[in-house]
């Protein structure tokens, strides 16, 4: 038997199956993904790290999709934006996607005290106060504490409300973050009727799921981007590879004075990944 070294250390057995639907959700056909999981088969050693299977699916599957082989993992590229203003910023993108209208960064009054609130995302049936969770280490579990907390704030907000200290008349929680929650933060969330999106969670409509099926990439899925030309580029307003090929390429220059050869390369790059 072959065990795989998960990013925290821990240990776990060689799963094929984990290789195949990370294929697809690739963009591979089945009978791809079942080579491609053949040949990573006979490659692995025990005690081989995940990341490393990683590489070797992209590097793999990049037969199969050539433009695979301008992008990184998915969950990498987002722990690569920086919590505020960046993971808040697409949080609000995805959210604008799904139909909400949203207010950002507010100082809301409670019965008790004051509470600084990331977003409130409103449609014809939610009045959502939203609590936005980001990880430099996509491999961190939010605890339930998260959830217990914000639950906290929602209820105290709700008393101020009827106290008409403010007119966010809220009707649920929306907890979004870009990592895993743990097993007890999902049973909380599901006893309070939280509304919550995570990786891989809703199962079959997590955060990756979404993220994809919208092409909603961030523009540090990029190989070949440098971390400092993603900041100068998040500061002018472009998180997305959608962002990036809708802006002219001179206009990026001027604002961001990223190289314009860079910035067309980069767009080109962009493009290859959206068409796939």
């Amino acid at each position: 038997m072959i065990y795989v070294t998960k990013a925290d250390g821990s240990k776990q057995l060689f799963d094929k199956q984990k290789i195949i639907l990370t294929c697809i959700n690739l963009g591979l056909k089945y009978e791809q993904a079942i080579d491609v999981s053949n040949e990573i088969e006979k490659k692995i050693y025990d005690g081989i790290h995940t990341r490393k299977i990683l590489q070797m699916i992209f590097k793999i599957a990049s037969n199969y999709k050539p433009n695979l082989k301008h992008r990184i993992d998915l969950r990498e590229s987002i722990s690569l934006l920086r919590p505020k203003p960046d993971f808040e910023k697409f949080v609000s993108l995805i959210l604008k996607e799904l139909g909400y209208e949203i207010q950002t960064n507010l100082i809301i009054p409670g019965k008790c005290v004051e509470h600084e609130i990331d977003i409130v995302a409103v449609n014809k049936e939610e009045y959502l106060l939203v609590e936005v969770k980001h990880h430099v280490n996509p491999h961190t579990i939010v605890p339930i504490d998260v959830f217990l907390e914000v639950n906290s704030v929602f209820e105290d907000i709700k008393e101020g409300f009827y106290l008409k200290k403010h007119s966010f008349n809220f009707t649920n929680i929306f907890v979004i973050c870009n990592t895993k929650i743990s097993s007890n933060a999902v049973k909380y969330a599901i006893c309070k009727n939280i509304k919550v999106l995570a990786w891989k969670y809703p199962i079959e409509k997590g955060l990756e799921k979404l993220i994809e099926e919208k092409k909603l990439y961030p523009i540090t899925i990029l190989k070949d981007i440098e971390i400092e030309e993603a900041y100068k580029l998040f500061d002018i307003g472009i998180l997305t590879l959608k962002q990036l090929l809708s802006r002219d390429s001179k206009e990026i220059y001027y604002s961001s004075k990223i190289n314009l050869k860079r910035i067309n390369y980069l767009q080109e790059k962009a493009k290859l990944i959206m068409e796939m």
